[in-house]
């Protein structure tokens, strides 16, 4: 199960790697009429249970968590839900690279925390070492680590132009 389970934890981060560096071409097989954001987000939650499945099949799972999955937990969460709330769908899911204008967000945690929404992802992760082999959890870290880092690099003139 050690060689699937790590493929299922790393199977987004070629997704979004691509569709980071080759917007118009999503925009375009999405077609007109079908938002490449809203797309992107179904594609994107399949592949997040595939992740959760990967990592389930190799946890050994115990009540009650450590004192410190508590708050690694919930703020993680409450960053990922947050950025949700303030970039929407379009703004979460690529939607500047894929054409939308997104407008610049300086509310907390923006400004405040960089990347937070990957930041929030890995406290949410750290928080489950208890359960999940250590492995595994590096693996899936180090896939938001490389988004990081090629998502903090974006040309402008490589953005997709929008289907009319």
């Amino acid at each position: 199960m050690g060689i699937w389970a790590c493929l299922g934890v790393i199977s987004p981060f070629p997704y979004y790697y691509f569709l980071w560096n080759n917007p118009q071409s999503w925009v375009d097989l999405c077609g007109r009429g079908r938002d490449p954001c809203r797309v992107m987000a179904l594609v994107s939650h399949f592949l997040k249970l595939v992740q959760f499945i990967a990592l389930f099949s190799v946890s050994t799972l115990s009540w009650p968590p450590p004192l410190y999955f508590w708050p690694l937990f919930l703020f993680g969460q409450f960053l990922n839900f947050r950025v949700y709330q303030l970039l929407g769908e379009s703004g979460t899911y690529y939607g500047v690279r894929f054409g939308k204008n997104i407008p610049w967000v300086t509310e907390f945690p923006f400004g405040v925390i960089s990347d937070p929404q990957y930041v929030g992802s890995i406290m949410s992760l750290l928080a489950c070492l208890h359960w999940v082999p250590l492995l595994y959890i590096i693996f899936w870290v180090l896939g938001y680590v490389f988004m990081m880092k090629v998502e903090s690099k974006e040309d402008p003139s490589t953005r997709a132009k929008p289907l009319s």
